[in-house]
């Protein structure tokens, strides 16, 4: 904890685990971070060995934030912990979530069930593959020949998975594109299943507080 305990570490961490970032890219994910507290804990971070700073080759010349392969080892505590606080009764669940948050989700919830493929995604400006088998592995990129390939906002998309939002609906109202067969997209869309509420009472009162943090 004394590596990665402070707040809106272990947040940034979560942000880099699909891959490196710049810092208006982790700020993007993290709108509720100031900056200077995300430059902070980012110099932290790269002081313990976590995350390195460096410049990407070129042509993109970009400066970025990467996990090192030792903080790539995170990601099993921040998959449990997602999905513990997931069970939590004082969760919302309707809470905005970053686009990398929602990926790591799916691979963090997947169930095997009648859908076996590549997926194509474009989430807002970000494109993903999901590689489906006995496990859901997304990773950033372009597939160029998925079994079927949907375009929409983040929004949608979290309805789509958790809301119980038909693709149908969403392609009809507009602002989703998709290509494929219905029915394996809707197999797909299935494999997530949200968990279920740990079996305990929290004061409402004690809810509202949790929420306002």
């Amino acid at each position: 904890m004394e590596l990665i305990g402070e707040r809106w570490a272990m947040l940034l961490v979560r942000e880099l685990l699909l891959g490196p970032k710049r810092f208006t890219e982790l700020r993007r994910g993290l709108p509720g971070v100031a900056a200077n507290v995300a430059t902070q804990r980012l110099r932290e971070l790269v002081a313990a060995g976590v995350v390195r700073h460096h410049t990407l080759p070129p042509p993109v010349s970009s400066k970025v934030y990467e996990l090192t392969e030792w903080g790539y080892e995170l990601e099993p505590v921040v998959r449990s912990l997602a999905t513990w606080a997931a069970r939590s009764p004082a969760m919302r669940h309707d809470d905005p979530l970053s686009i990398d948050s929602m990926m790591l989700a799916l691979r963090t919830l997947y169930v095997p069930g009648e859908f076996t493929g590549v997926v194509g995604m474009r989430i807002d400006v970000d494109e993903f593959v999901a590689t489906v088998t006995d496990e859901c592995v997304v990773a950033r990129g372009h597939a160029p020949a998925p079994d079927f390939a949907l375009a929409t906002d983040a929004g949608t998309f979290r309805a789509m998975i958790w809301g119980r939002y038909p693709l149908a609906a969403a392609v009809v109202a507009g602002g989703t594109a998709f290509t494929g067969y219905l029915p394996t997209a809707q197999a797909f869309l299935r494999c997530f299943p949200a968990p279920e509420p740990a079996g305990i009472q929290v004061p409402t009162a004690q809810q509202d507080a949790y929420r306002a943090t």
